[in-house]
């Protein structure tokens, strides 16, 4: 952890309650540095540290800390999984992530497991004591680096237009079915027989990839197909 910040880190622990903490984390520089900069601060307790996931879990379950601070790419069993465990058997537990890790995919599966922040490694001492500040408040912390991609990943995603090989006629048949139409009504206004019509059905249902012509006229509506 970097030094710089210590004036604002001052100021900002007396604030913290005193807190139990656990580290897991398999880079034994990075363990040396969240104890120097965490032991900094006397309300501030590392009472365990594990080099795996697994033995995280188990120093978790044993020791029953106020706080984990937990890497994602633990050997053995990684951070995410560790997380769903501990946050399972302990629910009252705080989990901060402090990782390398910054995509999408990671930042919100370490969230869905049960993570309460989201913290790069690097940052200094400073934003660490704001994430558990923040925590320990009951709200949530994620670093700038990654907040976008995950504000990004819940937008609502606009419509796909699926891909199909609709012909014209079943295009027409689609629109009619939309619109309610029976079958014998359809076969009216396009001057096709009721066994013409049911063929054109069964073959838009295949090609929509659905059961009954219900579910046709939904996936139409939705993708924007008519």
């Amino acid at each position: 952890m970097s030094s710089s910040g210590r004036t604002s880190a001052e100021a900002i622990a007396p604030h913290l309650p005193p807190l139990r903490i656990l580290v897991v984390e398999d880079d034994p520089v990075m363990q040396l540095g969240l104890e120097h900069s965490l032991g900094a601060f006397p309300q501030l307790q590392i009472v365990g540290q594990a080099a795996d996931g697994y033995s995280g879990v188990d120093a978790a379950l044993k020791l029953k800390p106020d706080l984990v601070i937990m890497d994602i790419g633990l050997p053995q069993l990684d951070g995410i999984a560790a997380t769903q465990q501990i946050r399972t058997a302990l629910p009252d537990v705080r989990i901060l992530m402090l990782t390398s890790h910054k995509t999408e995919h990671e930042t919100v599966a370490a969230l869905s497991s049960g993570a309460d922040a989201y913290c790069i490694k690097g940052s200094n001492i400073e934003k660490l004591l704001v994430a558990i500040a923040c925590i320990q408040d009951g709200a949530a912390y994620l670093a700038p680096q990654v907040a976008r991609r995950v504000l990004d990943h819940l937008k609502p995603r606009a419509p796909v237009k699926p891909t199909t090989n609709l012909t014209d006629r079943e295009m027409e048949v689609l629109k009619l079915l939309v619109e309610g139409r029976t079958n014998p009504e359809i076969a009216s206004i396009l001057y096709l027989s009721p066994s013409t019509v049911k063929a054109h059905i069964r073959n838009i249902m295949n090609k929509l990839a659905v059961d009954d012509r219900v579910q046709a006229a939904v996936v139409a509506l939705r993708s924007g197909l008519v």
